[in-house]
């Protein structure tokens, strides 16, 4: 877990991105979203983990200005990484 945060605290992302994220976390719905990115129920640092691996991919294409990168995707992704964060903040209690 303590790697995961450490992870989470050294993220970088452009502002703009991060803004769009924390806007969007008011409409996040942990039931409805998270099934497009991670499979099957995990633990929440699993989770956080392999939306870190998802969002890491998306910054590589970002940055290399590859034409499939998609920020509606991005942002997604960045939305659901900050709320199951804070959902593993507050010990994974829904």
């Amino acid at each position: 877990m303590t790697d995961c945060r450490t992870m989470l605290e050294t993220l970088r992302r452009p502002r703009l991105l991060m803004r769009a994220a924390r806007f969007g976390l008011a409409e996040y719905r942990r039931e409805r979203d998270l099934r497009r990115y991670v499979e099957g129920p995990t633990s929440p640092e699993d989770t956080v983990s392999s939306l870190m691996s998802v969002e890491a991919r998306l910054e590589a294409t970002r940055i290399t200005g590859d034409a499939a990168y998609s920020v509606a995707r991005h942002i997604e992704v960045l939305i659901a990484l900050l709320a199951e964060a804070q959902f593993l903040r507050r010990g994974g209690l829904a």
